[in-house]
C-alpha cells in the first residue's frame, strides 16, 4: 500500500523528484555534447557525466537511487511504502542535482 501525506502519495512526489533529477542530468549531458541512451535510469546516465570529465560530487551520484521511484510509482505495491524521511531525502537529492546542473549549464 502506498503511503499518503496530506492526501498526496509520497511515491508520486518521489517519482516527480526522480523526473526532475533525470531531466537536469540529461541537460548536463546535452551541454557536454554527450549522446546518451533512451533511459530513465540515473545509474546509467550519471556515469556518462563523470566519464566525460565533469567533476561530480558524491551527493549527485547518490541520485542514482532515485531511479527506484520511477519504477515504484508506475507499479505500486512492488516495494515498501515510502517513508516521510525517504521523501525528504529524495527532494534534497533532486534539488542538489538541479542546482548543480544550473551551475554547469549557466
Amino acid at each position: 500500500m502506498a503511503s499518503s501525506y496530506q492526501g498526496v502519495y509520497l511515491e508520486d512526489l518521489c517519482f516527480q523528484a526522480q523526473q526532475a533529477a533525470e531531466k537536469a542530468t540529461k541537460e548536463i549531458l546535452i551541454a557536454l555534447r554527450v549522446q546518451f541512451p533512451y533511459t530513465h535510469d540515473l545509474a546509467e546516465l550519471l556515469p556518462l557525466i563523470v566519464q566525460n570529465g565533469q567533476a561530480t560530487p558524491e551527493q549527485i551520484l547518490e541520485a542514482a537511487k532515485l531511479s527506484d521511484y520511477a519504477v515504484e510509482a508506475r507499479y505500486p505495491g512492488l516495494g515498501e511504502p515510502v517513508t516521510h524521511e525517504e521523501y525528504l531525502e529524495a527532494i534534497s537529492i533532486a534539488e542538489a542535482v538541479i542546482n548543480w546542473a544550473g551551475k554547469i549549464i549557466g
